[in-house]
């Protein structure tokens, strides 16, 4: 059964919608694993500050199924989406890693290249899977967050459950 990981972003009403997002994936896919949460700044719009999390979960759903089901707790916490992907949003899910999967085509892309492009997504999922090789690159997100060039990173934890 592969391991998912999904990347958990918000920066509007972001502590109910975080929360309202752990609530929706645990109910469809059981027990998680919930990074800490970090607050960053808005990069390429100016807007509230995000909270980023990344949560782990086992699933034999196929890949559409899961991207689709991430579209419809978006949909149901008020995501609206627009042309524009630079913007504050209520609810961001991204499907970041299906086991080893790669791949990238029109419909899915694998691993997200996020993962080695943002500090807010990497170092959760290096929080909760240190030992994780990316499907990619081969390194482990431990080795990739150490390689990580955070010299002008703006970001930081969070004490904020988002299971409560």
């Amino acid at each position: 059964m592969p391991r998912v990981y999904v990347g958990i972003g918000s920066n509007i009403n972001k502590e109910e919608n975080i929360r309202g997002a752990v609530r929706e994936l645990a109910t469809h896919y059981g027990s998680l694993t919930l990074s800490p949460v970090y607050e960053s700044k808005a990069i390429g719009f100016e807007g509230e500050n995000f909270f980023n999390l990344v949560a782990g979960f086992d699933s034999v759903d196929p890949i559409e199924h899961i991207k689709e089901t991430l579209l419809q707790i978006e949909a149901r916490l008020g995501r609206v989406r627009q042309e524009n992907s630079s913007s504050s949003r209520t609810l961001d899910l991204d499907l970041l890693l299906y086991g080893d999967t790669v791949r990238h085509d029109d419909k899915v892309n694998l691993p997200h290249p996020d993962v080695q492009r943002y500090a807010f997504v990497l170092r959760p999922l290096a929080d909760i899977a240190p030992k994780l090789r990316h499907p990619e690159t081969g390194l482990t997100c431990a080795r990739m967050w150490q390689q990580f060039d955070a010299g002008k990173l703006e970001m930081g934890k969070k004490d904020f459950d988002p299971k409560q």
